[in-house]
């Protein structure tokens, strides 16, 4: 028995759910549920001995394999089917002990729930997921200087956007591992082009435990795909929703001790972002896209412009959001902040993979003289 993540981030200290087994029995007299649960079994590379009323899933690799079973039937069986079926993991050799343990296994839908899969575990853990990017530009002279990472994922054959992911992720307690998700897909996808431009990554505070556990993943792709600390941001999502404000600056500490760098977003859009600017004080400040877009109103301007000025007394960069329209480039610029992003400036896309050099290819060599 263990943590929903082993322990080792904190989270869910209380909650024990099962270990990984290598091997379940799935009983049934529901003529239809067994050959459909052997079907799957066997798409999952799994062994599968069947009988009448019985199937025997044997998972060679550790469990993983069992657990990915798991997760397609909480999506593919009714909650009555679910109920109908009861599973034995890890059984004993022994008839009889066999026999007893059948029957007093609990039904697959209470399997299902002590592990922690659930239908929305079971959508998140089949999706694919990748990265978009959206440039961000120096206002002075237009130039990309950044780009912000997106999560997106592929659902069922459609394309899902990161806020419906993350809502998902959130009901079904999967929301650490969709943000570390998008944390390393963002890095890992961007390093191909890159090249000497700033990275911004979205996190969510709520997310991590403790930092040092919980970051490392992030840390070792960081330090893999060899991207330069100084050009990694990482931005403060749903900061409005922090109730922890010392466990979030431990957080950032743990970041600026890396050599990355913090973006604090949506400021301007209610007076806890605005004390949370001066008790993080971080190294970028993104207006809020709501205000920005109500220019010219003159209350926007007023409370945009007493931020920007603000910012910058704390030493900040000010990136505007939600930038469509080149009269809105015009009063963002006007109101003193640095960067821009938006429509105008470019959509997030996915970018093409890098085309490789044929092998073997005649490339010309400089004479020396």
């Amino acid at each position: 028995m263990g943590t929903i993540c082993g322990g080792a981030c904190g989270c869910r200290q209380h909650w024990e759910v099962p270990g990984r087994a290598t091997r379940a029995l799935l009983a049934t007299s529901i003529g239809h549920v067994l050959p459909h649960v052997a079907r799957t079994a066997k798409a999952l590379g799994l062994a599968v001995y069947s009988s009448p009323q019985l199937v025997d899933v044997v998972d060679d690799r550790g469990g993983h394999g069992l657990e990915r079973l798991f997760q397609r039937l909480a999506r593919e069986l009714t909650a009555a089917e679910t109920e109908a079926v009861r599973v034995a993991t890890d059984p004993p050799d022994d008839g009889a002990a066999l026999t007893a343990r059948l029957l007093t296994a609990p039904t697959l839908a209470v399997e299902l729930a002590r592990r922690g899969v659930t239908v929305e575990v079971g959508v998140l853990a089949e999706a694919e997921f990748w990265s978009v990017y959206q440039p961000i530009v120096s206002l002075a002279d237009r130039s990309v200087v950044a780009h912000e990472a997106l999560l997106r994922g592929l659902v069922d054959g459609r394309e899902v956007g990161g806020g419906d992911l993350f809502f998902v992720a959130e009901s079904a307690g999967w929301l650490h591992r969709l943000d570390r998700i998008g944390r390393e897909s963002a890095i890992a996808g961007a390093m191909p082009w890159l090249g000497g431009d700033d990275l911004f990554v979205n996190f969510n505070p709520t997310s991590i435990y403790r930092p040092q556990v919980c970051l490392a993943s992030t840390e070792r792709v960081a330090h893999e795909v060899g991207l330069a600390p100084h050009q990694l941001v990482f931005e403060v999502v749903e900061s409005h929703a922090i109730a922890d404000r010392g466990h979030l600056v431990s957080i950032l500490e743990h970041y600026r001790s890396l050599g990355w760098r913090v973006a604090l977003d949506d400021v301007g859009a209610g007076w806890s972002s605005l004390s949370l600017l001066a008790a993080v004080r971080p190294e970028v400040v993104k207006l809020d896209k709501g205000l920005v877009q109500e220019l010219p109103d003159d209350g926007a301007r007023t409370v945009l412009k007493a931020v920007t000025d603000l910012a910058h007394q704390l030493g900040a960069v000010v990136v505007a959001e939600g930038i469509e329209t080149e009269q809105l480039a015009e009063e963002v610029t006007a109101l003193g902040a640095d960067m821009g992003q938006g429509w105008l400036f470019g959509r997030p896309v996915r970018p093409d993979p890098p085309v490789e050099e044929p092998e073997g290819r005649w490339q010309p060599v400089e004479r020396t003289r």
